[in-house]
């Protein structure tokens, strides 16, 4: 009977290794550092640029009222209650699961509820001392409409990315209305400088939203013409813009050395088209923005002070 050589031939057992296999497994320290990441990003809002969008209104209001009033206190639970407002919504959005990261374990629906409780009754807490004995009645009005602008925001988010320009702007009619809150409960005045200076930082804060996503859209981008005919809606934007600047001026709502502030905006704006060729850089972007809203803070507190 034949043999089969093939299946005589003896493998050889494989030697025994002294060093022990590694395990495919993540380390502890990785496996940690990714949770407690995680764990930020369901309580941490991700949209960075609108903390500047928040503060920046209350800081211009707070230094045109400062030099009418020393009603610090007021100012301070406004500020509180606006944060922890703001902050709130991540945790709450991650627990509700209406947000691309959502709280999926029970210890992580565990930590974001408390988060949200947290946040929530410091908010209470601080609003209920500013309403107190129907004390700053106005901030009822400017409640309603920071709600009409945030449920508007919500409503233009759900018909997709055609609407998704418009959803910010909407958003920040919400935020930028910390301006005359912050005005109102320092000097308990609302009405034509609270309303200038809504109208100021929403102007420089829509101008911001608009330029930040034609630099996104536009990235490869190369020359004046072609820069002009995907971004004429904010060339635009930009003598609209000048105009009504213009206009609150004539009507005297606003001293014109006031436009100094708007300057490096307009001239940031009309710059782009005419700049040479280079490659985004999206933080690099973020951080000159931040430069521009710190900019804009400063010139137009002081040329406010000035024109008094």
């Amino acid at each position: 009977m034949p043999v089969d050589i093939h299946s005589q031939v003896l493998v050889p057992a494989e030697p025994v290794s002294a060093t022990p296999v590694k395990s495919r497994e993540p380390a502890p320290d990785a496996t940690e550092k990714a949770r407690h990441e995680r764990n930020l990003a369901l309580i941490l809002p991700r949209e960075h640029g609108a903390w500047g969008l928040l503060l920046v209104p209350m800081a211009t209001a707070a230094g045109v009222a400062f030099r009418q009033s020393a009603n610090v206190f007021p100012f301070v639970l406004l500020l509180t209650a606006a944060l922890a407002l703001f902050w709130v919504r991540t945790p709450f959005e991650s627990l509700l699961g209406i947000a691309a990261m959502r709280a999926e374990t029970k210890e992580e629906r565990s930590a974001v509820a408390f988060v949200t409780g947290y946040l929530a009754t410091i908010a209470a807490i601080a609003l209920s001392m500013l309403l107190w004995a129907g004390r700053n009645p106005g901030l009822w009005i400017i409640g309603v409409a920071v709600g009409a602008a945030f449920v508007g925001q919500a409503l233009l988010r759900r018909l997709g990315r055609r609407t998704r320009m418009l959803s910010e702007i909407v958003g920040t009619i919400g935020l930028t209305s910390a301006a005359p809150a912050v005005y109102y409960v320092i000097t308990g005045k609302l009405g034509v400088t609270a309303c200038m200076l809504w109208l100021a930082n929403f102007i420089f804060a829509g101008n911001q939203i608009h330029y930040v996503q034609l630099r996104i859209h536009t990235a490869r981008v190369v020359g004046f013409r072609a820069k002009l005919a995907r971004g004429w809606a904010f060339a635009s934007g930009q003598l609209i813009m000048t105009a009504l600047l213009a206009t609150t001026c004539v009507l005297g709502w606003m001293s014109w050395i006031v436009l100094i502030a708007f300057a490096p905006l307009v001239l940031r704006g009309f710059y782009y088209f005419v700049q040479g060729p280079a490659p985004l850089v999206v933080r690099r972007l973020g951080w000159n923005e931040l430069a521009q809203a710190i900019v804009f803070c400063v010139l137009f507190i002081t040329t406010f002070a000035l024109s008094v």
